[in-house]
């Protein structure tokens, strides 16, 4: 039986959406993926522009929160300092730390489309390295 694996970030708009899209895309007939957030803010349009050049659907993906996943988790990867230091009780799943930066609040700033979209792609790839070597990890 394969294991769930949730990622978990604070708005699950955005860096745990791209870790679940990897995770189904890279290994999904190994590991069962989902994500969600300590809150919902909705999917990240970036996310999604990014994650769909690289070959990886995410536009169908919801926002959720840790209470609409009814799926007992195996293993809980927190993307974001915040989730992990916030994150609710799994029962029986293993919780493990890999942070990433924030590109929501990284480009807040900015107004040139692809100095943003550079950021997001950045931080796509990193978590695609992490996805693609998570055995390692778990």
């Amino acid at each position: 039986m394969k294991k769930n694996i949730l990622f978990l970030c604070t708005g699950n708009s955005c860096r745990s959406q791209m870790a679940e899209g990897w995770g189904k895309a890279l290994n999904g007939n190994k590991y069962n993926f989902y994500s969600a957030g300590t809150k919902k803010h909705g999917l990240n349009p970036y996310a999604v522009a990014v994650m769909k050049e690289a070959g990886v659907d995410i536009s169908n993906h919801e926002s959720k929160t840790t209470d609409e996943i009814k799926e007992k988790m195996d293993i809980v990867i927190t993307v974001c300092s915040d989730a992990n230091e916030n994150c609710p009780y799994f029962p029986g799943g293993k919780i493990i730390h890999i942070g990433f930066d924030d590109p929501p609040r990284l480009t807040k700033d900015l107004s040139d489309e692809e100095e943003i979209l550079k950021i997001y792609r950045r931080v796509r790839d990193e978590i695609k390295e992490v996805i693609i070597n998570l055995e390692e990890r778990i």
